[in-house]
Protein backbone atom coordinates (compact mmCIF):
# COMPACT_ATOMS: atom_id res chain seq x y z
CA UNK A 1 0.00 0.00 0.00
CA UNK A 2 1.13 3.41 -0.85
CA UNK A 3 0.62 6.32 0.97
CA UNK A 4 -1.66 8.05 -0.97
CA UNK A 5 -5.05 6.87 -1.52
CA UNK A 6 -6.47 6.91 -5.27
CA UNK A 7 -10.06 6.51 -3.61
CA UNK A 8 -12.86 6.12 -6.90
CA UNK A 9 -13.84 8.51 -9.20
CA UNK A 10 -17.38 10.21 -9.14
CA UNK A 11 -20.43 8.73 -9.34
CA UNK A 12 -21.93 8.98 -12.88
CA UNK A 13 -25.48 9.21 -12.37
CA UNK A 14 -27.88 12.06 -11.52
CA UNK A 15 -28.05 12.53 -7.48
CA UNK A 16 -31.95 13.11 -6.08
CA UNK A 17 -33.57 16.28 -6.37
CA UNK A 18 -32.33 18.58 -3.91
CA UNK A 19 -33.52 20.91 -1.40
CA UNK A 20 -34.40 24.37 -2.87
CA UNK A 21 -34.29 25.86 0.32
CA UNK A 22 -30.98 28.72 0.13
CA UNK A 23 -28.52 27.24 2.32
CA UNK A 24 -26.09 30.71 2.99
CA UNK A 25 -22.55 30.09 3.00
CA UNK A 26 -21.51 29.61 6.76
CA UNK A 27 -19.65 33.02 8.73
CA UNK A 28 -16.37 32.60 10.09
CA UNK A 29 -16.07 31.89 12.88
CA UNK A 30 -13.28 34.13 13.61
CA UNK A 31 -13.19 37.54 11.13
CA UNK A 32 -9.32 36.97 11.40
CA UNK A 33 -8.94 33.55 10.69
CA UNK A 34 -6.62 31.78 8.15
CA UNK A 35 -8.41 30.28 5.21
CA UNK A 36 -7.00 27.05 6.24
CA UNK A 37 -5.17 25.33 9.14
CA UNK A 38 -3.93 22.37 9.87
CA UNK A 39 -2.68 21.19 13.04
CA UNK A 40 -0.91 18.17 13.53
CA UNK A 41 -2.99 16.16 10.88
CA UNK A 42 -2.54 12.41 10.69
CA UNK A 43 -3.97 9.82 8.74
CA UNK A 44 -2.84 5.94 8.19
CA UNK A 45 -4.02 3.37 5.94
CA UNK A 46 -3.52 0.76 7.94
CA UNK A 47 -0.07 0.80 8.66
CA UNK A 48 1.36 2.99 6.15
CA UNK A 49 1.06 6.36 7.78
CA UNK A 50 -0.09 8.64 4.99
CA UNK A 51 -0.11 11.82 6.55
CA UNK A 52 2.28 12.52 9.53
CA UNK A 53 1.93 15.24 11.28
CA UNK A 54 0.97 18.24 9.31
CA UNK A 55 0.69 22.00 10.09
CA UNK A 56 0.22 24.22 7.77
CA UNK A 57 -1.66 28.04 7.94
CA UNK A 58 -2.88 29.56 4.33
CA UNK A 59 -4.18 32.94 4.10
CA UNK A 60 -6.69 34.40 2.80
CA UNK A 61 -6.63 35.19 -0.65
CA UNK A 62 -3.07 33.53 -1.51
CA UNK A 63 -2.34 30.50 -3.72
CA UNK A 64 -0.54 28.15 -1.76
CA UNK A 65 0.94 25.27 -3.16
CA UNK A 66 1.34 22.00 -1.63
CA UNK A 67 4.14 20.20 -3.56
CA UNK A 68 6.00 16.41 -3.63
CA UNK A 69 6.01 13.15 -5.96
CA UNK A 70 3.48 11.24 -6.24
CA UNK A 71 2.87 9.33 -2.67
CA UNK A 72 3.83 11.94 -0.37
CA UNK A 73 0.55 12.27 1.13
CA UNK A 74 -0.88 15.38 -0.90
CA UNK A 75 -3.77 13.41 -1.97
CA UNK A 76 -4.54 12.12 1.46
CA UNK A 77 -4.28 16.07 2.94
CA UNK A 78 -6.62 16.75 0.59
CA UNK A 79 -9.34 15.11 1.43
CA UNK A 80 -9.10 15.43 4.96
CA UNK A 81 -9.73 18.82 4.49
CA UNK A 82 -12.68 18.99 2.22
CA UNK A 83 -14.26 16.13 4.49
CA UNK A 84 -14.29 13.41 2.34
CA UNK A 85 -12.01 11.27 4.61
CA UNK A 86 -12.57 11.72 8.31
CA UNK A 87 -9.55 13.78 10.72
CA UNK A 88 -8.60 10.85 13.12
CA UNK A 89 -6.25 12.58 14.67
CA UNK A 90 -5.02 16.36 14.70
CA UNK A 91 -7.47 19.63 13.84
CA UNK A 92 -8.47 21.15 10.86
CA UNK A 93 -9.90 24.60 10.15
CA UNK A 94 -11.65 26.55 7.25
CA UNK A 95 -12.28 29.59 7.94
CA UNK A 96 -12.67 29.00 11.62
CA UNK A 97 -14.74 25.66 11.26
CA UNK A 98 -13.57 22.53 12.37
CA UNK A 99 -13.57 20.20 9.31
CA UNK A 100 -14.84 16.52 12.03
CA UNK A 101 -17.80 18.57 13.98
CA UNK A 102 -19.15 21.09 11.10
CA UNK A 103 -18.33 19.27 7.79
CA UNK A 104 -21.44 20.88 6.04
CA UNK A 105 -20.39 24.37 7.11
CA UNK A 106 -17.01 23.50 5.60
CA UNK A 107 -18.33 21.61 2.45
CA UNK A 108 -20.49 25.19 1.58
CA UNK A 109 -16.82 26.97 1.31
CA UNK A 110 -15.08 24.78 -0.64
CA UNK A 111 -14.83 23.94 -4.49
CA UNK A 112 -12.94 21.18 -5.15
CA UNK A 113 -11.16 19.61 -8.42
CA UNK A 114 -10.00 16.06 -8.00
CA UNK A 115 -7.32 13.93 -9.98
CA UNK A 116 -10.01 11.52 -10.67
CA UNK A 117 -12.66 12.15 -13.53
CA UNK A 118 -15.11 14.31 -11.82
CA UNK A 119 -16.98 15.29 -15.50
CA UNK A 120 -19.48 12.49 -17.37
CA UNK A 121 -18.36 12.52 -20.81
CA UNK A 122 -22.27 11.73 -21.97
CA UNK A 123 -23.74 15.35 -20.91
CA UNK A 124 -22.44 18.62 -22.08
CA UNK A 125 -20.68 20.84 -20.51
CA UNK A 126 -23.68 22.74 -19.37
CA UNK A 127 -25.21 20.01 -17.78
CA UNK A 128 -22.33 18.88 -16.04
CA UNK A 129 -21.80 22.33 -14.54
CA UNK A 130 -25.52 22.38 -14.15
CA UNK A 131 -25.55 18.71 -11.88
CA UNK A 132 -22.50 20.05 -9.78
CA UNK A 133 -25.08 23.20 -9.22
CA UNK A 134 -27.71 20.47 -7.48
CA UNK A 135 -24.80 18.67 -5.41
CA UNK A 136 -23.93 21.76 -3.99
CA UNK A 137 -27.39 22.97 -3.12
CA UNK A 138 -27.52 26.49 -5.60
CA UNK A 139 -30.80 27.83 -5.36
CA UNK A 140 -33.06 26.70 -8.16
CA UNK A 141 -33.86 30.52 -9.17
CA UNK A 142 -29.90 30.73 -9.26
CA UNK A 143 -28.79 28.10 -11.14
CA UNK A 144 -28.88 28.68 -14.66
CA UNK A 145 -27.34 32.45 -14.25
CA UNK A 146 -24.20 30.62 -11.90
CA UNK A 147 -23.75 27.61 -14.37
CA UNK A 148 -23.72 30.51 -17.16
CA UNK A 149 -21.33 32.47 -15.30
CA UNK A 150 -18.86 29.52 -14.58
CA UNK A 151 -18.71 28.47 -17.78
CA UNK A 152 -17.94 32.11 -18.71
CA UNK A 153 -15.16 32.03 -16.72
CA UNK A 154 -13.04 28.96 -18.00
CA UNK A 155 -13.63 30.29 -21.59
CA UNK A 156 -16.19 27.55 -22.01
CA UNK A 157 -18.85 29.42 -23.41
CA UNK A 158 -18.96 28.93 -27.00
CA UNK A 159 -18.56 24.70 -26.22
CA UNK A 160 -21.20 24.70 -23.32
CA UNK A 161 -24.17 22.97 -25.29
CA UNK A 162 -20.99 19.85 -26.78
CA UNK A 163 -20.95 16.73 -25.30
CA UNK A 164 -18.11 16.05 -23.10
CA UNK A 165 -16.58 13.80 -24.90
CA UNK A 166 -15.72 15.31 -27.83
CA UNK A 167 -13.48 17.79 -25.35
CA UNK A 168 -10.17 18.08 -25.78
CA UNK A 169 -7.61 17.64 -21.61
CA UNK A 170 -7.44 21.25 -21.66
CA UNK A 171 -11.24 21.67 -22.14
CA UNK A 172 -12.09 19.07 -19.69
CA UNK A 173 -10.04 20.19 -16.91
CA UNK A 174 -11.48 23.47 -17.30
CA UNK A 175 -15.04 22.36 -17.69
CA UNK A 176 -14.66 20.66 -14.12
CA UNK A 177 -13.00 24.25 -12.79
CA UNK A 178 -16.08 25.51 -13.73
CA UNK A 179 -18.31 22.60 -11.91
CA UNK A 180 -15.85 23.76 -8.39
CA UNK A 181 -16.67 27.28 -8.67
CA UNK A 182 -20.66 27.20 -9.63
CA UNK A 183 -21.13 27.05 -6.03
CA UNK A 184 -19.08 30.34 -5.56
CA UNK A 185 -16.54 28.92 -3.17
CA UNK A 186 -14.07 30.86 -0.90
CA UNK A 187 -11.20 28.05 -0.81
CA UNK A 188 -10.89 26.47 -4.06
CA UNK A 189 -8.85 23.02 -3.94
CA UNK A 190 -7.13 21.81 -6.92
CA UNK A 191 -5.06 18.37 -6.94
CA UNK A 192 -3.10 18.10 -9.66
CA UNK A 193 -4.99 20.26 -11.77
CA UNK A 194 -2.62 20.08 -15.04
CA UNK A 195 -1.51 16.58 -14.81
CA UNK A 196 -1.12 15.38 -18.42
CA UNK A 197 -1.80 18.52 -20.01
CA UNK A 198 0.40 19.91 -22.80
CA UNK A 199 1.84 23.45 -22.29
CA UNK A 200 -0.82 25.33 -23.56
CA UNK A 201 -3.72 24.15 -21.93
CA UNK A 202 -1.28 24.41 -19.08
CA UNK A 203 -1.15 28.07 -19.17
CA UNK A 204 -4.70 27.84 -20.37
CA UNK A 205 -5.82 26.54 -17.39
CA UNK A 206 -3.93 28.46 -14.94
CA UNK A 207 -5.15 31.79 -16.92
CA UNK A 208 -8.54 30.76 -15.61
CA UNK A 209 -7.27 30.08 -12.28
CA UNK A 210 -6.15 33.60 -11.63
CA UNK A 211 -8.75 35.46 -13.81
CA UNK A 212 -11.10 34.23 -10.93
CA UNK A 213 -9.03 34.52 -7.99
CA UNK A 214 -8.53 38.71 -9.24
CA UNK A 215 -12.07 39.14 -9.59
CA UNK A 216 -13.20 37.18 -6.41
CA UNK A 217 -10.46 37.39 -4.04
CA UNK A 218 -10.94 33.28 -3.18
CA UNK A 219 -8.42 31.72 -1.26
CA UNK A 220 -6.31 28.33 -3.89
CA UNK A 221 -4.83 25.70 -2.49
CA UNK A 222 -3.13 23.82 -5.27
CA UNK A 223 -1.27 20.34 -5.28
CA UNK A 224 1.28 19.80 -7.80
CA UNK A 225 4.29 17.73 -8.92
CA UNK A 226 5.35 20.66 -11.51
CA UNK A 227 7.87 22.86 -9.74
CA UNK A 228 8.25 25.37 -12.71
CA UNK A 229 3.94 25.51 -12.09
CA UNK A 230 4.95 26.33 -8.16
CA UNK A 231 7.73 28.83 -8.97
CA UNK A 232 5.51 31.32 -11.66
CA UNK A 233 1.71 30.50 -10.04
CA UNK A 234 2.42 30.00 -6.18
CA UNK A 235 2.46 32.83 -3.40
CA UNK A 236 3.86 30.15 -0.94
CA UNK A 237 4.93 26.70 -1.29
CA UNK A 238 5.06 23.43 1.38
CA UNK A 239 7.20 20.74 0.01
CA UNK A 240 5.83 17.14 1.38
CA UNK A 241 7.80 13.96 1.36
CA UNK A 242 6.91 10.92 2.59
CA UNK A 243 3.21 12.52 4.88
CA UNK A 244 5.34 15.51 6.64
CA UNK A 245 6.44 18.92 5.31
CA UNK A 246 9.53 19.22 4.69
CA UNK A 247 10.11 22.99 4.22
CA UNK A 248 7.45 26.14 3.67
CA UNK A 249 8.01 29.51 2.57
CA UNK A 250 7.80 31.63 -1.02
CA UNK A 251 9.87 30.31 -3.26
CA UNK A 252 12.34 33.10 -3.28
CA UNK A 253 12.75 32.30 0.39
CA UNK A 254 13.22 28.70 -0.02
CA UNK A 255 15.98 28.93 -3.06
CA UNK A 256 17.96 31.62 -1.06
CA UNK A 257 17.83 29.42 2.38
CA UNK A 258 19.13 26.60 -0.15
CA UNK A 259 21.94 29.43 -1.47
CA UNK A 260 22.51 30.40 1.51
CA UNK A 261 23.53 26.85 3.48
CA UNK A 262 25.74 25.94 0.25
CA UNK A 263 27.31 29.18 0.94
CA UNK A 264 28.13 28.15 4.26
CA UNK A 265 29.12 24.60 3.63
CA UNK A 266 31.24 25.81 0.66
CA UNK A 267 29.27 25.80 -2.26
CA UNK A 268 28.81 21.50 -1.57
CA UNK A 269 25.21 20.80 -3.42
CA UNK A 270 24.87 17.80 -1.39
CA UNK A 271 25.09 20.18 2.29
CA UNK A 272 22.57 18.67 4.87
CA UNK A 273 19.08 20.35 4.84
CA UNK A 274 17.83 22.44 7.85
CA UNK A 275 14.15 22.60 7.00
CA UNK A 276 12.93 26.24 6.03
CA UNK A 277 9.71 27.65 7.61
CA UNK A 278 9.50 31.24 6.99
CA UNK A 279 5.90 32.43 6.76
CA UNK A 280 6.39 35.59 5.38
CA UNK A 281 3.70 36.75 2.61
CA UNK A 282 5.01 37.32 -0.79
CA UNK A 283 3.64 39.85 -3.69
CA UNK A 284 1.14 37.64 -6.53
CA UNK A 285 3.75 35.97 -8.90
CA UNK A 286 4.07 38.24 -12.51
CA UNK A 287 3.17 36.52 -15.55
CA UNK A 288 6.24 34.65 -17.45
CA UNK A 289 6.47 32.30 -19.98
CA UNK A 290 4.60 29.24 -19.77
CA UNK A 291 6.12 26.31 -18.08
CA UNK A 292 7.78 22.93 -19.13
CA UNK A 293 5.19 19.66 -19.80
CA UNK A 294 7.70 17.56 -18.14
CA UNK A 295 7.18 17.14 -14.09
CA UNK A 296 10.60 18.60 -12.54
CA UNK A 297 11.24 15.67 -10.37
CA UNK A 298 12.71 13.74 -13.77
CA UNK A 299 16.69 14.85 -13.14
CA UNK A 300 18.59 17.43 -10.32
CA UNK A 301 19.89 20.33 -11.29
CA UNK A 302 21.71 20.83 -8.26
CA UNK A 303 24.95 21.71 -10.03
CA UNK A 304 23.22 25.13 -11.46
CA UNK A 305 25.10 28.22 -9.78
CA UNK A 306 21.29 29.45 -8.96
CA UNK A 307 19.27 26.42 -6.96
CA UNK A 308 15.52 26.19 -8.18
CA UNK A 309 12.51 25.11 -6.39
CA UNK A 310 13.38 21.14 -7.24
CA UNK A 311 16.94 21.60 -5.93
CA UNK A 312 15.67 22.81 -2.56
CA UNK A 313 13.12 19.66 -2.53
CA UNK A 314 15.74 17.20 -2.90
CA UNK A 315 18.14 19.02 -0.41
CA UNK A 316 15.25 18.65 2.54
CA UNK A 317 13.94 15.37 1.47
CA UNK A 318 17.29 13.57 1.54
CA UNK A 319 18.63 10.83 -0.46
CA UNK A 320 16.55 7.92 -2.78
CA UNK A 321 13.59 10.58 -3.66
CA UNK A 322 13.17 8.78 -6.71
CA UNK A 323 13.09 5.00 -5.51
CA UNK A 324 10.76 6.11 -2.58
CA UNK A 325 8.35 8.28 -3.98
CA UNK A 326 4.99 6.17 -5.11
CA UNK A 327 4.80 2.67 -6.19
CA UNK A 328 2.49 0.50 -8.85
CA UNK A 329 -1.00 2.66 -7.69
CA UNK A 330 0.82 5.94 -7.53
CA UNK A 331 1.82 5.17 -11.42
CA UNK A 332 -1.30 3.69 -12.03
CA UNK A 333 -3.35 6.41 -11.17
CA UNK A 334 -0.98 8.91 -12.26
CA UNK A 335 -1.48 7.16 -16.04
CA UNK A 336 -5.26 6.49 -15.70
CA UNK A 337 -5.64 10.94 -14.70
CA UNK A 338 -3.00 11.47 -17.54
CA UNK A 339 -4.56 9.04 -20.13
CA UNK A 340 -8.24 10.47 -19.93
CA UNK A 341 -7.06 14.35 -20.16
CA UNK A 342 -4.55 13.61 -22.83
Amino acid sequence: MTSEDPGRSAPRTAPGPAADTEQPPAPDRDPGADALTCHTLRYAFGETQAVDGVDLAVRPGEVFGLLGPNGAGKTTAIRCITTLLPVPVGMVRVFGHDAARERMAVRRLLGYVPQQLSADSGLTGRENVALFARVFDVPRRERAARVTQALAAVNLTDAADRLAKTYSGGMIRRLELAQALVSAPRLLMLDEPTIGLDPIARTSVWERINEVRAATGMTVLVTTHYMDEAEQYCDRVALMHQGRIRALGTPAELRADLRARRARAGGRPGAPATPFTSLSPAPAPAPSPSPSSSPSFSSSSASAAEPTLEDVFRDVAGTGLDEQSGGFRDVRSTRRTAARVG
